[in-house]
């Protein structure tokens, strides 16, 4: 598990990708631990290497495999459990597998707002309807599904969506699908997000 606490009174959770807590999970947790942020980020896949991009096929089967959506929520949720009594006001911000187990947190009435990059599982959970704000990024185009379509089947009730240029992880900048000027659109209007709420 990667902490940063500075004893503030609202606290991030960020759940990463496939492959772990890597190199742009770390500095994202870094860029909010100086927004005045704590920040944690579990471990879900609890392996010291995060995987490389190269591995993408065998870090998509290890957290299928070995971690799951329902497991990763029940570690979500638990540690929801351990710390909203600690915080004013609690986000989860999820990248990818992590998107959707953060769409699949937003009932918890204890979350002040969920932010979910390129969650391409969500739409095997359509049926949630987050009871906090929640911002959803999706790039223009998924290889396996249809975003449009998608977008168009979700209750559009405390969800602001948001397409961006580009692919799914658009935002990594260790990635090769890395877009700048759609992560930094991502970016500034997930600031002005949890600013608002």
């Amino acid at each position: 598990m990667l902490q940063i606490l500075k004893k503030s009174g609202n606290l991030i959770i960020v759940i990463h990708e496939i492959y772990g807590i890597n190199q742009h999970i770390k500095n994202f947790c870094d860029i909010f631990s100086k927004q005045d942020f704590d920040v944690i980020c579990p471990n879900l896949l609890e392996r010291e290497q995060p995987f490389d991009y190269s591995q993408e096929e065998i870090a998509y089967r290890n957290f299928m495999e070995n971690v799951g959506f329902s497991e990763a929520v029940l570690k979500i949720k638990k540690l929801l459990l351990d710390v909203k009594n600690d915080y004013q006001k609690i986000y989860i911000i999820g990248f990818s597998v992590g998107a959707t187990v953060a769409w699949l947190c937003s009932e918890e009435d204890c979350l002040d707002g969920v932010v979910a990059y390129y969650g391409s599982r969500i739409r095997n959970y359509k049926q949630i309807v987050p009871l906090c704000p929640t911002v959803l990024f999706f790039p223009q185009v998924e290889q396996s599904f249809n975003v449009d379509e998608l977008i168009s089947n979700l209750d559009k009730k405390n969800i602001e969506i948001h397409k961006f240029n580009g692919q799914h992880g658009f935002s990594d900048p260790y990635s090769t699908k890395f877009n700048e000027k759609s992560s930094q659109n991502a970016f500034n209007k997930m600031l002005n997000f949890l600013k608002k709420h």
